[in-house]
C-alpha cells in the first residue's frame, strides 16, 4: 500500500501559475482529482508522476521525493491524456516495448497479460493508427499495467471511449483499488468522478478547492446558490411573487433578454414553489433555464465556500 503526500506544491511557466500551493494526501483505493478544463489537472499528475520537478515545494511517494528517482518511478504507473503514440507499431509490441524498458524477467507474458486485462486481445497485432481513440486508451492503460505498479495515475482515462469501454475500464478501476492501488484519476465530469471514486480532491484554477467524500461535497455542490434565467407572460408579477417568497436572493428584470434573472438561495424550495406561484398568479412559465451550470461556476463557488 502506498501513499502520495503533496505537501505546498506551486508550479509555475514563466509568469503563469499552474498550481498554487497545493497540499493533498492520495492513499490507497481510489481518489478522483476532479476539476474544470484548465484547472492544473495534468500539471499535478505530471509531478506525482515524476516528469515535472514543483517549482515550490515537495511531492513523495511513501517518503521519497518523486523527481529524479529512477526507483519511485518502477512503483508508478501513468495514463497520460495526450494522444501522441507510437502509430506505426502494433498494439502488441507497444506494450511489449514497455514491459522490455521495465526490464521485467518476462516482459512477454507481462504484456500478454495486460493486454488481456484491458481486453484488447483481439486487436494486439493491428497498428495503432487503425484503432480509435477509445481503444488507443486502453493499450495506454496496458502499457501502464505491465510492470505491476503500486500507484496508478490516470490523466482523464475516459477520453475517447464508448459506453461500453467507460464501464469496463470504471469496472477495471474499482477492483485495482479494492485490491489496495492506490488508484487516481482525473476527470472534468461530475458524473465519471460519482461513479468510480468515493473520495475526491478538488482543483480550480490551480488552487485546491475542497477534499472529502464525494456525497458530502456533492451535496454542498447542490446547496449553493442557483442562477436562472426565465421567461413568463407577465416578469413583472413573477418577479413580485418570487421576491415575497423568500426562496431567493435577488430577481431582476433584463430587458435585454426580455425575461428575469433569478438567484435562488433554497434551490429545492424554488424548483417547487416556482410553478405554485405562476398557477396561483394565473401566469403561464415559457422558458426556465439554469444560467450558472458550469462546472466552472460550481467549483468557484466551492473555492468561496
Amino acid at each position: 500500500m502506498s501513499t502520495i503526500e503533496i505537501d505546498r506544491v506551486s508550479r509555475w511557466f514563466g509568469n503563469v501559475v499552474a498550481v498554487n500551493d497545493v497540499s493533498m494526501t492520495i492513499g490507497p483505493g481510489v481518489t478522483g482529482l476532479l476539476g474544470p478544463n484548465g484547472a492544473g489537472k495534468s500539471t499535478l499528475i505530471h509531478m506525482m508522476a515524476g516528469f515535472l520537478p514543483p517549482s515550490a515545494g515537495t511531492v513523495t511517494l511513501d517518503g521519497d521525493r518523486v523527481w529524479h528517482r529512477e526507483d519511485v518511478y518502477r512503483r508508478i504507473g501513468l495514463v497520460p491524456e495526450r494522444e501522441a503514440m507510437y502509430d506505426f507499431m502494433t498494439g502488441w509490441q507497444f506494450t511489449l516495448a514497455n514491459a522490455e524498458l521495465h526490464g521485467l524477467a518476462d516482459p512477454g507474458t507481462a504484456a500478454a497479460r495486460a493486454l488481456e486485462t484491458v481486453e484488447m486481445t483481439f486487436a494486439k497485432d493491428r497498428q495503432l493508427d487503425t484503432y480509435s481513440k477509445g481503444m488507443k486508451q486502453r493499450v495506454k492503460m496496458a502499457a501502464t499495467l505491465v510492470h505491476d505498479p503500486a500507484v496508478l495515475l490516470l490523466d482523464e482515462p475516459f477520453n475517447g471511449m464508448d459506453p461500453r469501454q467507460r464501464l469496463q475500464l470504471m469496472g477495471l478501476i474499482r477492483r485495482m483499488g479494492a485490491d489496495g492501488r492506490t488508484v487516481l484519476f482525473s476527470s472534468h465530469i461530475l458524473e465519471e468522478v460519482e461513479q468510480v471514486a468515493s473520495h475526491i480532491e478538488v482543483v480550480v484554477a490551480g488552487r485546491h478547492a475542497a477534499s472529502g467524500d464525494f456525497r458530502a461535497i456533492r451535496r454542498l455542490m447542490i446547496d449553493r446558490p442557483h442562477a436562472f434565467l426565465i421567461r413568463s407572460s407577465d416578469d413583472r408579477r413573477l418577479a413580485a411573487a418570487l421576491i415575497a417568497d423568500g426562496s431567493t436572493a435577488a430577481v431582476e428584470l433584463d430587458p435585454r433578454e426580455r425575461a428575469l434573472r433569478v438567484h435562488a438561495v433554497d434551490f429545492q424550495r424554488f424548483v417547487t414553489v416556482l410553478p405554485r406561484l405562476a398557477r396561483e398568479h394565473g401566469l403561464r412559465l415559457y422558458e426556465v433555464a439554469p444560467s450558472d451550470e458550469s462546472l466552472e461556476s460550481v467549483f468557484s463557488y466551492l473555492v468561496a465556500s
